[in-house]
């Protein structure tokens, strides 16, 4: 299946803690980004500095909220990590830390996931934590658009063949829109079932319509189906 490795943009950008705001500032217009790593001189990550960061900045200290009984309390530790970034004058001052990184052994949708979650649009890819290029959420969805052709490629060779150990020449295998039907038959339902389910784990494909025959209904007997599959964002 796809990983990061597969999509992601290498060599990437990136800034120093030194580098001031301003160029910061125009590397995001010059490069139409939204963010850029900050790390040291042997590519560690330090964090990652933001549209978010540098508007920010802009919005200025009104904008700052304040919780209440803040005389009695003092201020609370984002409050005071917003009023650090309106001092800033450098990446290091204003970036976000920690860094959200992702090695690049892992699956896109694992990437996807973690966006979502985070609310990020950028993720620095790191080894042993020093930095390997950079992916985008443009970067995830150029990879769902794949062709049918492709689709059926993996279907075949990564799911049949590289995973269940099934003769793929045995399947009839057919892609239209994004839309997989895999036909064939199998002695147990379980394994149906998996094959199923993978095959809709595959990123870019838009619904599995399953004409896969089965001898034996094992249902009662192994583990259920959702036990027998590690979704592709849990493997190493």
């Amino acid at each position: 299946m796809l990983t990061i490795h597969d999509v992601m943009s290498r060599p990437a950008l990136t800034v120093h803690p030194e580098t001031p705001l301003k160029d910061v500032a125009r590397q995001l217009v010059e490069h139409r980004i939204s963010g850029l790593p900050v790390v040291d001189p042997n590519g560690k990550v330090l964090g990652v500095i933001s549209e978010a960061d540098l508007l920010m900045k802009e919005q200025g200290a009104a904008a700052v909220p304040h919780r209440h009984f803040v005389r009695l309390l003092g201020e609370s530790r984002a409050t005071k990590a917003h009023l650090a970034k309106l001092r800033a004058t450098t990446a290091g001052e204003a970036m976000t830390v920690p860094a959200v990184t992702i090695t690049s052994d892992r699956p896109l949708a694992e990437a996807a996931s973690l966006m979502t979650r985070r609310g990020i649009n950028r993720l620095p890819v790191v080894e042993e934590g020093v930095l390997v290029g950079v992916v985008s959420r443009a970067d995830l969805v150029r990879a769902y658009v794949r062709s049918d052709e492709d689709l059926g490629d993996v279907v075949r060779r990564e799911v049949l063949l590289g995973t269940m150990w099934l003769d793929p020449l045995l399947f009839e295998v057919t892609v239209r829109n994004g839309i997989v039907r895999v036909a064939g038959s199998v002695g147990r339902r379980s394994t149906a079932e998996v094959i199923e389910r993978m095959t809709a784990m595959i990123p870019g494909v838009v619904d599995v319509i399953s004409a896969i025959h089965w001898e034996t209904d094992d249902r009662d007997v192994v583990a259920p189906v959702r036990d027998l599959v590690t979704p592709w964002n849990d493997r190493t």
